[in-house]
C-alpha cells in the first residue's frame, strides 16, 4: 500500500460564499476559522496538503499564516473545478493518492479520511463518503410537474473525496466542470466506491449550518474526531 507518505490532499477555500454573504471558510468556529479545522484534517492524514484560496484573500492575515508555516497557497479559479485544478498544478509528483476536501465541512473525522484513503489504496478510482438520503426526493420535469425518485438509490455525497492520482489528474486534463471530483472521474468511466458518511460532517453553506456546527462542537459531539489543537507541532490554534 502507498501508505501516508504518498498521500497529498487539496483543500478548496476558494469559493466567494455568496450564499453565506462573506467568504464562510474564514468564518469562526469554536473561536477558529473553519478554514484552520478542514487544513488540521489533511496535516493529520497527510503527507502535505496545498490550500487554495480566492485571490481576493491572497494577502489576508490567516492566508498569510499558512505561507509562513510552510504550506503551498494557490489562488483559486472561477469555478470549483478550476480551483481544484489550481491546487493539483501546485502538487508534488509523487503522490499516488490525492484527497480533495472542502473546507466549507470542518467537522471530518481522521476516520473518514482514513477510510476514503483506504479504498483507494485497495484499488479503486476514487472512494467518496455517503449517507443515504432521509427525505423523498422530487424530480421537476419540463412541464412543471414532479416525479419521485427511488430512495432507496440515492446518496448524499461528502468530501473528503480520495482518488488515484493519475485517474483524477486525467478527469480534470480537459477541464471538464462538475461539482465534485467523483463525477469527473466517474465521466472518464474511473470505478468510485462509496464509504459511510458521517452526519456530523456538515457542509456550512448558510449561518443556520454555522449555527448547528457550533452546538455540536459545544455539545462535545465530537470525541470521535479525536484532534488536538494546541498539542501538534504546526498546528492551526
Amino acid at each position: 500500500m502507498p501508505g501516508r507518505a504518498a498521500t497529498w490532499a487539496v483543500v478548496v477555500a476558494g469559493g466567494s460564499g455568496s450564499r453565506f454573504g462573506s467568504y464562510k471558510q474564514f468564518a469562526l468556529l469554536g473561536g477558529r476559522p473553519l478554514v484552520d479545522w478542514s487544513c488540521e484534517a489533511a496535516q493529520g492524514a497527510c503527507a502535505g496538503f496545498v490550500l487554495v484560496v480566492p485571490a481576493s484573500v491572497e494577502e489576508a492575515p490567516v492566508v498569510a499564516r499558512y505561507r509562513e508555516q510552510g504550506t503551498r497557497v494557490v489562488v483559486g479559479g472561477a469555478t470549483r473545478a478550476a480551483s481544484v485544478r489550481a491546487g493539483l498544478e501546485a502538487l508534488p509528483t509523487g503522490p499516488q493518492v490525492i484527497v480533495v476536501h472542502d473546507a466549507a465541512r470542518p467537522l471530518s473525522s481522521p476516520r473518514l479520511w482514513a477510510a476514503v484513503v483506504k479504498a483507494v489504496e485497495e484499488g479503486a478510482d476514487g472512494a467518496v463518503p455517503c449517507l443515504a438520503v432521509a427525505d423523498t426526493i422530487k424530480q421537476r420535469q419540463d412541464d412543471g410537474s414532479l416525479v419521485t425518485l427511488d430512495r432507496a438509490r440515492l446518496f448524499a455525497s461528502q468530501t473528503p473525496q480520495a482518488f488515484a492520482a493519475p485517474a483524477l489528474r486525467a478527469a480534470h486534463a480537459g477541464g471538464r466542470e462538475a461539482t465534485d471530483d467523483a463525477a469527473l472521474v466517474e465521466a472518464l468511466g474511473g470505478q468510485v466506491v462509496h464509504v459511510e458518511g458521517e452526519v456530523t460532517n456538515l457542509k456550512i453553506t448558510t449561518h443556520v449550518d454555522l449555527v448547528l456546527a457550533e452546538a455540536l462542537v459545544a455539545g462535545g459531539a465530537l470525541a470521535h474526531m479525536q484532534r488536538p489543537t494546541s498539542s501538534r507541532p504546526g498546528g492551526f490554534a
